[in-house]
């Protein structure tokens, strides 16, 4: 086995993700001093941001070859639902053992951002600021119909994953062609934008095979249409739905993304309601082995 781990796999955070990945690549065996080290940076970096992400090691099919190129992330979106009990509770699935990205592990509702997504028609706008931070650090490119399409999507997978319907009654429900989104609507709801919080950003390293620039939006219970308790594995995607609080969430097995995004659901609970949606949002990244994040 090799001696050299990404950032966060082990406890010394002795060697990052680039020097592991470059001697992987090279296939080396002797043990060297991690770039870090050589150029003098501090293991654990500056920002007080990820002091407390660890990246998720990879199964070995999941790296990427030496010589190949970094593989384009794909649009993503994530819904952390939160439920006002005595002691808040956030909703988590299984991923299936049949997953080829982080099989086993417990995570939020969430999936790829499809094209019927931007495509729809709806009732609400986001909030100003959310829409905001979600213009941040994207491409000149990127319509507002794509990133109200992030939101979406987030609430559409969360639909096809547990059967939950975050919405809003409306006398007017959209259309679509979709399938899943035709299912939705024929609940007579409206997707409940103007309450969604955009609260982290995350794309996956470099070095592995499938990767993702996931969007992490959350929203409070009030905005379920239907009974919180009527979880179903309704696409099979997701496994062993369960209302946990966030200290029983980090005994579940949970990716070093969802770990990290735990602890920024309960910053944002600790403050008033009528400010979160306004408050910066960290979006996390990997460039050349070494993890960047910036407050958007």
């Amino acid at each position: 086995t090799s001696p050299y781990k990404p950032t966060g796999a082990s406890s010394d955070r002795t060697t990052c993700a680039r020097c592991y990945y470059r001697y992987r690549s090279l296939r080396m065996t002797r043990s060297r001093p991690c770039h870090r080290k050589r150029q003098g940076i501090p293991p654990q970096g500056r920002n007080p941001f990820v002091v407390d992400y660890d990246p998720t090691p990879p199964l070995p099919s999941e790296y990427r070859e030496g010589n190949a190129r970094a593989v384009r992330p794909r649009d993503a979106a994530t819904l952390v639902i939160v439920r006002n009990d005595a002691s808040p509770k956030i909703l988590l699935g299984k991923r299936a053992a049949s997953h080829r990205f982080m099989p086993n592990k417990f995570v939020f509702p969430g999936g790829k951002l499809d094209r019927a997504d931007q495509r729809i028609a709806v009732e609400e706008s986001l909030h100003p600021a959310v829409l905001d931070r979600l213009r941040k650090n994207v491409p000149k490119r990127v319509t507002e119909n794509t990133l109200r399409g992030l939101a979406l999507a987030a609430i559409r997978e969360t639909f096809e994953e547990t059967g939950l319907v975050v919405g809003r009654a409306t006398r007017h429900p959209s259309a679509s062609r979709d399938p899943v989104w035709q299912q939705y609507f024929s609940n007579g709801v409206t997707p409940p934008l103007g309450d969604l919080d955009f609260i982290a950003r995350a794309i996956t390293p470099t070095y592995r095979t499938r990767r993702f620039d996931t969007r992490f939006f959350m929203v409070e219970e009030n905005c379920l249409y239907n009974d919180p308790e009527a979880l179903q594995d309704a696409s099979g995607e997701l496994l062993e739905l369960c209302w946990v609080t966030p200290e029983e969430a980090r005994n579940l097995d949970l990716p070093g993304v969802t770990r990290w995004v735990i602890d920024r659901v309960e910053e944002r609970l600790a403050t008033q309601r009528h400010v979160r949606q306004r408050q910066s949002a960290p979006f996390i990244r990997f460039i050349n082995g070494d993890t960047r994040v910036i407050a958007l």
